[in-house]
């Protein structure tokens, strides 16, 4: 039982606003893309294939991430009790963790069709250098829009088997999605990470947290309403939209005090159901 929680510590299965973070663009790309004139049955396999596999992943790279952080981890008040960074976990025995949960992730991805399994195996050397990044650049949330959206456009090509310009516009705006909440979840261990010489956006921008976030979210929201002309959306997309709007600013934007890691922590999961709200909106709008 004791090895048994440490798994699940390691993994963070814990904490679902990870995993959730990364199926929702999933299932926006897949929701976007299906035909709902025809059965279901595919449309909700999909669906949990794509959940498994988000869960599977996030598992896997939050070990990762936990390895190569080691070191850094051990001195940050927020993290030095996790497994690896605390000497319950070996390294070894995290390397074997995350082989296993990679290898299920593979079982699942063979599911779907050549080009996405393809795009999907290309995404890897993104998903575990991010955690990297921080060391080197300001802008580590940039890298981890781009890989934790990436299962936007598989979700497309799961249906479609091709890319347009419809799940670019969708991806990119979602990546932008990304740069804020990751930069609100990066004010939690600010301090930190100054003292340490880690880097982030939040370490960036800090001095103009509130603008760039504006910036993120406005970049968001026009680019998902590109998306919806380019699909010819009914004009209830639109009208739909102003609950998300309202939710990034007047709600998340609100509740956010870059002082404070309480308001950060739940400003930052309350983009679950930012998550939902989008996807709820574009199933309707496909359905009717």
């Amino acid at each position: 039982m004791s090895q048994l929680k440490l798994f699940i510590g390691l993994t963070r299965l814990r904490k679902p606003i990870g995993y959730m973070l990364l199926f929702w663009p999933c299932a926006w790309g897949l929701t976007l893309a299906y035909d709902f004139t025809s059965k279901l049955n595919n449309y909700f396999f999909y669906l949990i294939l794509f959940f498994l596999g988000a869960v599977l992943m996030r598992s896997a790279g939050c070990i990762v991430n936990d390895i190569l952080d080691r070191e850094f981890d051990s001195k940050v008040i927020r993290t030095k009790d996790r497994p690896i960074a605390s000497g319950k976990v070996s390294v070894r025995l995290g390397i074997i963790y995350s082989a296993i949960l990679c290898f299920s992730a593979f079982l699942v991805l063979i599911n779907f069709n050549l080009f996405t399994i393809i795009l999907a195996l290309g995404s890897m050397p993104l998903a575990f250098t991010y955690p990297l990044m921080k060391r080197y650049t300001y802008w580590p949330q940039l890298f981890l829009g781009i890989t934790f959206n990436y299962g936007l456009i598989l979700g497309w090509t799961a249906v479609k088997g091709e890319l347009n310009i419809v799940p670019v516009l969708f991806y990119i705006g979602a990546i932008f999605w990304t740069l804020g909440y990751d930069t609100i979840y990066g004010f939690q261990d600010i301090k930190d990470d100054e003292i340490i010489g880690l880097k982030s956006t939040a370490i960036k921008f800090k001095a103009n947290a509130n603008k760039f976030l504006f910036i993120c979210y406005s970049l968001l929201l026009i680019l998902f309403t590109l998306g919806g002309y380019y699909m010819n959306f009914h004009y209830s997309y639109y009208l739909l939209s102003i609950i998300p709007l309202m939710h990034l600013f007047l709600y998340q934007m609100k509740i956010f005090k870059f002082k404070d890691p309480l308001s950060c922590l739940k400003a930052f999961k309350s983009n679950n159901l930012f998550g939902f709200i989008i996807f709820i909106n574009i199933l309707i709008v496909k359905i009717i």
